[in-house]
């Protein structure tokens, strides 16, 4: 499989809609001019006319994913006044990963995504071929292909996708992604972000320190 090119297009589209936005007015933007309606667009529900409202800069969480969530755990950890841990022990950031580690890495981040995507509902068979077929165009194998049809009609399941996590580095990715796409103003998606925390064990101060860099990812 090839997720990690696939993530990798989606966070340079990210890049390119925080850097479109970034010194100017950041409220108003319509998801599908900031990204032409790709795959990211897709994914935060341009065919819906979601409108950012002001938080365009999520998307740079996207751009710089692996660094923020570790940043996050390590103002955690001042916070908390917890010891120390290496990122041995916590897990690497998805910039420092390569080979197959960044795969399935990346193929938990996809997954999260996805599933956040859909929490509300509301995406109908036209929109999942579209997306299939614009994450096909950023160059999905078959075997990518079909697992991404897959993850459009599975059921919903916060657990499972905790489960396929190698690290609490991992979890904290994944779950930065799902915010950065998430619209926190949807109850059903506010739902599935409070089920995916509680799946991957993310205490409540863990959780607003992850919601900060989402907000405010250059700081």
């Amino acid at each position: 499989m090839n997720a990690q090119k696939i993530l990798s297009q989606l966070m340079n589209q990210a890049k390119s809609a925080g850097e479109s936005t970034s010194g100017s007015q950041r409220g108003g933007f319509d998801v599908k001019s900031l990204l032409g309606g790709g795959a990211l667009g897709l994914l935060v529900g341009s065919k819906r006319g979601r409108s950012l409202g002001g938080k365009a800069v999520k998307y740079g969480a996207l751009a710089g994913l692996g660094a923020l969530a570790y940043k996050a755990w390590q103002a955690h950890q001042a916070n908390t006044g917890a010891s120390d841990t290496s990122a041995e022990d916590t897990g690497r950031p998805l910039e420092t990963l390569d080979g197959d580690a960044q795969e399935r890495r990346s193929r938990v981040i996809l997954q999260a995504m996805i599933a956040t995507a859909r929490a509300d509902g509301h995406i109908d068979e036209e929109e999942r071929a579209a997306l299939t077929d614009q994450i096909d165009a950023l160059g999905a194998d078959d075997e990518l292909h079909t697992w991404v049809e897959r993850q459009m009609v599975t059921p919903l399941d916060a657990d499972v996708i905790a489960s396929e996590v190698d690290s609490p580095q991992a979890g904290r990715e994944a779950y930065l992604a799902s915010l950065a796409i998430a619209d926190d103003q949807n109850p059903m998606e506010r739902a599935w972000l409070d089920q995916l925390a509680a799946a991957l064990e993310l205490d409540a101060e863990l959780r607003q320190t992850l919601e900060r860099q989402v907000q405010s990812p250059a700081t």
